[in-house]
C-alpha cells in the first residue's frame, strides 16, 4: 500500500481525450519526464493507486496527454477525470541532485539559529517571482536560496537562516 508521505502531488488529470483512453494531465512538475518512471500514482477515492503509462506526449509546458495501460476507452478515461496525480519521492530523490519545489511539500522547516521546527510546508506559492513556502498554519516563508542552508530528503527537513522578526509578522 502506498502511503501519502511516500509521494508528492505533481498535478491533476483533466478530461478524456479522444476515444482510445488518453487523458489530459495538467502538471506542476515534469519529474515524470526527467526521471525514468513507468508509472504515476493516482488518488482514487482516497486510495493511492499506481497506474502504468503506455505513453505520453506534451501539448505545452504544463499539459500532456497520457495513455495508461488497460485504460483503452473514452469511458474508462473519463472515470479518471479530476484525480490528483502523485509521484514517488524515492524515484525523484535518487535521480535528482536538486529537488523540485513540488517535492518539498510535507517537509519540515527548521530554524538554524535555534534548531526548532517552525512548521510543515503545506503548499508552494510560485504565483510571483518571489517563491514562498506556505506552512500548515498559514505562515509564509521566502523560499530563497540565500536562506536555505540544507535540504535533507531522508528526514524531509529544510534547515534555513530565518531573518530575525520574520515569524513575528
Amino acid at each position: 500500500m502506498i502511503k501519502q508521505e511516500e509521494v508528492y502531488k505533481i498535478g491533476r488529470l483533466g478530461k478524456a481525450h479522444g476515444v482510445k483512453g488518453e487523458v489530459s494531465f495538467q502538471f506542476d512538475d515534469d519529474v515524470f519526464d526527467r526521471v525514468d518512471a513507468d508509472y504515476l500514482v493516482l488518488d482514487i477515492d482516497g486510495i493511492l493507486v499506481p497506474f502504468f503509462m503506455e505513453e505520453y506526449r506534451f501539448r505545452n509546458d504544463t499539459v500532456c496527454l497520457v495513455k495508461f495501460c488497460d485504460i483503452d476507452t473514452q469511458q474508462r478515461a473519463q472515470e479518471l477525470t479530476g484525480c490528483d496525480v502523485y509521484f514517488p519521492r524515492a524515484l525523484a530523490e535518487e535521480a535528482e541532485e536538486v529537488p523540485s519545489l513540488a517535492s518539498l511539500v510535507g517537509f519540515d522547516i527548521i530554524d538554524i539559529s535555534n534548531g526548532k521546527t517552525i512548521g510543515r510546508i503545506a503548499a508552494i506559492d510560485d504565483s510571483t517571482v518571489n517563491i514562498l513556502f506556505e506552512l500548515e498554519d498559514g505562515t509564509l516563508i521566502p523560499a530563497s536560496d540565500e536562506l536555505i542552508e540544507t535540504i535533507d530528503g531522508t528526514s524531509h527537513t529544510i534547515t534555513m537562516h530565518l531573518p530575525e522578526g520574520l515569524l513575528d509578522l
